[in-house]
């Protein structure tokens, strides 16, 4: 490939120095009117290919970039599967808290023991990016956090499309909705 571009200088130079031999045919000021243009189309190409190359530098740095986000996305939400088959485990601790009565006649050594299980599960989660939704009664309805599971009628008007009773316990990873709160929706009738 260099012995090419050296072949092409050559024949440039070869062209130029005809042109030097052959005083006869042009004067001085014409050659250098004519150097000077073929040094304007030089500079002019030189120009368009630094600018090419420049571009094409920067959609590289962008590609790089983008592919990285897209990684960083991936990684992010791909233990959103396995985080999807403790969640019913998460539920069942959630109930067996929820019932009071029941709870409150297991042995307190025990219910200890389960609520540090709990917390160590939780933690891992939440070190995971899981979250967790606890919607509380009488907050809006919100359709991208809550699922409404059944309406409990009111006869308040201020209470209409808000979370009467929180049936089950949501989940975000990264703040990806993952399980909406199932909840009970507080329904107007006049």
């Amino acid at each position: 490939m260099a012995e090419n571009n050296q072949k092409n200088q050559d024949a440039d130079d070869v062209v130029f120095e005809a042109e030097l031999d052959s005083d006869n045919a042009k004067d001085p000021a014409e050659m250098i009117k004519a150097l000077k243009e073929k040094l304007k189309v030089s500079q002019k190409e030189r120009q368009e290919y630094l600018e090419g190359w420049q571009r094409t530098k920067a959609d590289y740095a962008n590609a790089r970039k983008d592919e990285e986000k897209s990684r960083a996305e991936f990684t992010k939400f791909s233990k959103e599967g396995v985080i999807r088959d403790i969640l019913p485990a998460l539920d069942s601790f959630h109930i067996a808290f929820g019932n009071k009565e029941a709870w409150e006649k297991v042995d307190l050594n025990w219910r200890m023991g389960v609520q540090y299980i709990y917390s160590q599960l939780i933690g891992a989660l939440e070190n995971n990016g899981i979250t967790l939704i606890e919607p509380k009664v009488g907050e809006p309805f919100d359709t991208q956090r809550h699922e409404s599971i059944a309406t409990v009628p009111t006869d308040k008007e201020s209470e209409n499309h808000t979370v009467a009773d929180v049936v089950q316990k949501g989940y975000s990873l990264h703040g990806k909705i993952v399980q909406p709160a199932k909840v009970k929706l507080a329904e107007y009738t006049a």
